[in-house]
Parts: C-alpha cells; structure tokens; sequence
C-alpha cells in the first residue's frame, strides 16, 4: 500500500509519518531529505528543484512497491498534480493508496508549532510563518482522511489512522 501523506509545513506530518512508518515497519520517503540531498550534493539549488524531489520519491516509492513493501510518501503534496503523481505510482504498480490530508484548525497552535521549529536535516531552512500561509495549498477533497493535529496527540493521530487502514481491508 502507498500512504500518501500531505499538509501545510508546520502541521505534524513528518512527526506522524515517522510514527507511522515505525508501526507499520513501512518505508518512510521524505521530500525534505531527498531534496536537501540535492542540495548538498551540488547537484541542484532549491530554486533550480523545480520537482526533482517528488519525481525521485515517486522513483523509489515504485521500487518499493514492487517489493511489497508499504510506503509512506510524506511531503506538503499542495497541488492536485502532486496528488495524482503519488496515485499514479500505486495504479501502476497495482497496489491500494490512502490519502491523508493532516491539517492544524487551531491556527495559535499552527503557528507556535511553525516558529518552534528546529531543522532536522543540516542546511533544510524551514518555513517561517508567513510563508506557510502565503503558500500555494489547494483543497483536498479527494483524501481518504483527514487528521486534525490541533485535537489529538501524535500517538492518538497515529492511531486513528492504523484504525482507518484497518478497516479498508488491506493486510499488512
């Protein structure tokens, strides 16, 4: 299974997607480390990444699968055609997907959250508040869930998600 995850920068997806990956000893690919990998290398400037990132994730995301591997594509995915790239590596390789939009309502926690932050990869310079509510986010009204991470700890948004991914089905 591809779990496709998205959201805002700042709203707990790479703390879920780590948890979850954890729990259901799934491969976790995350855009920032692939694309900071660029980075550093010399190979691209962030200004030149264009999709370099999402297209690699996509790349190893199928090699995964193909493997029978469960696979967690964690980034913003903003934009309808990011959303169907993911979607796209799972009909191809034959294999369910669950898209989960993790969302923060309570915009004082978003924010405290978004300044607090700390990079975890060397050299990744995160987002400061401004720009992720001036970054372009479209609806996602096709996401199988959506987590809400202003009404739940981690542990408890991890848990309704395994619940969900239970009940549509597909063994792990």
């Amino acid at each position: 299974m591809l779990i496709i995850m998205g959201g805002l920068p700042g709203v707990g997806k790479t703390t879920l997607s780590r948890l979850l990956a954890n729990r259901l000893s799934a491969v976790w690919l995350r855009i920032d480390s692939i694309e900071q990998t660029l980075v550093h290398g010399g190979k691209l400037t962030m200004e030149q990444m264009g999709g370099s990132g999402y297209e690699i994730a996509c790349a190893l995301a199928a090699d995964n699968l193909r493997v029978n591997n469960w696979v967690i594509a964690d980034s913003v995915n903003p934009i309808a055609v990011t959303r169907q790239a993911w979607r796209d590596v799972a009909v191809q390789n034959a294999v369910p997907y669950f898209e989960i939009e993790i969302v923060c309502t309570n915009p004082v926690i978003h924010r405290a959250r978004v300044e607090g932050r700390r990079a975890d990869i060397a050299g990744h310079q995160l987002p400061d508040w401004e720009q992720v509510i001036n970054r372009e986010y479209a609806p996602w009204p096709q996401a199988t869930l959506q987590v809400d991470t202003a009404l739940y700890t981690p542990e408890q948004a991890v848990d309704m998600i395994v619940h969900a991914l239970d009940g549509c089905g597909v063994q792990r």
